[in-house]
């Protein structure tokens, strides 16, 4: 079973018991999933990720001291503690004191001010610009099992709908460093005999690439080791995810170099034709820095059209 299956069986088992027999006048403020860190959050956990950090558990998303005060947090730790030690074969670990926990009792505002910074969900333009997606991806993971009263979900929502202005502004600023360094500088660094540069370049425009995958399917890409898992299932051109293998993993011999610099064209044309087809951009050619700027002139606020291409970025 993957850990999500395990911790919703855990919940159902223990979790769900211990909330009604011992906190039911809280139960219903309790939100109670898998959320956060760790490639069980994503169901990405295999045999290998069972070597650190993996065990029964679950979260217990508790709203701030006005509504659950410190002594009853402390119970409901204490009470999560004494759940059973062992599930499915998997050993609990000892909760610490201090907190940075992934399981147990977790307040919801704690929770998003470290994942995001805003403990309500409402970023400003600039956290929206600046927050990497990984922790974005983080925030909204998982799956809640319950949250009778809807705090925490009317959060996740929030953080779920990035503004449609916001995901231009990173639109275009990943189709310029596409352009750049795989229209532009791939070529020009290998005529110069700079191969390991080419690769640089290569590795931006892949970068690059996944990311505005990620952003025309309207997805947070997570943290880079679990991208290519999340690429493969996205809807939108995540079959891209062999050719961006190759052009990672490929030498840079003239042949090789030819068969990716091809590849870098498709995969430009590939993108070109999504934006098209989502009537935000007006260029017809298959330049992705115009592209980028047509891009950003769909940007219906000023202040934030009117910023660097590449502040998102």
């Amino acid at each position: 079973m993957k850990g999500l299956e395990i911790a919703k069986s855990f919940y159902e088992e223990y979790g769900k018991a211990m909330l009604h027999e011992q906190f039911p006048e809280y139960e219903g403020l309790i939100a109670v999933g898998l959320v956060g860190s760790g490639s069980e959050c994503f169901g990405f956990d295999d045999e290998i990720s069972r070597d650190h950090d993996f065990e029964a558990g679950f979260c217990l998303f508790i709203p701030d001291e006005d509504v659950i005060d410190r002594q009853t947090a402390f119970q409901l730790e204490r009470a999560y503690s004494k759940l059973p030690k062992e599930y499915m074969g998997l050993k609990r670990s000892i909760l610490s004191p201090v907190g940075s926990n992934r399981h147990g009792v977790i307040r919801m505002s704690d929770f998003y001010t470290q994942k995001v910074g805003s403990a309500n969900g409402d970023l400003t333009v600039s956290q929206w610009l600046t927050t990497p997606e990984f922790y974005l991806a983080e925030a909204t993971n998982g799956e809640v099992f319950r949250d009778d009263c809807g705090a925490f979900t009317l959060i996740r929502n929030k953080l779920l709908n990035m503004p449609e202005d916001i995901r231009l502004k990173k639109l275009a600023g990943n189709l310029l460093l596409m352009a750049q360094s795989g229209q532009y500088n791939f070529k020009r660094c290998l005529d110069h005999g700079e191969s390991a540069a080419a690769q640089l370049a290569v590795n931006e425009f892949v970068g690059s690439a996944m990311k505005t995958v990620f952003l025309l399917n309207k997805k947070y890409m997570p943290y880079y080791k679990w991208s290519f898992r999340a690429l493969r299932g996205l809807e939108r051109l995540g079959n891209l995810a062999d050719s961006f293998e190759f052009l990672l993993t490929s030498a840079n011999d003239n042949e090789t170099a030819e068969t990716k610099y091809f590849i870098i064209e498709d995969i430009a044309s590939m993108v070109i034709a999504e934006l098209q087809n989502d009537e935000i951009t007006k260029a017809v050619c298959g330049d992705l820095e115009k592209h980028a700027y047509s891009v950003n002139d769909f940007i219906k606020d000023s202040d934030i059209r009117n910023l660097n291409v590449l502040s998102a970025v």
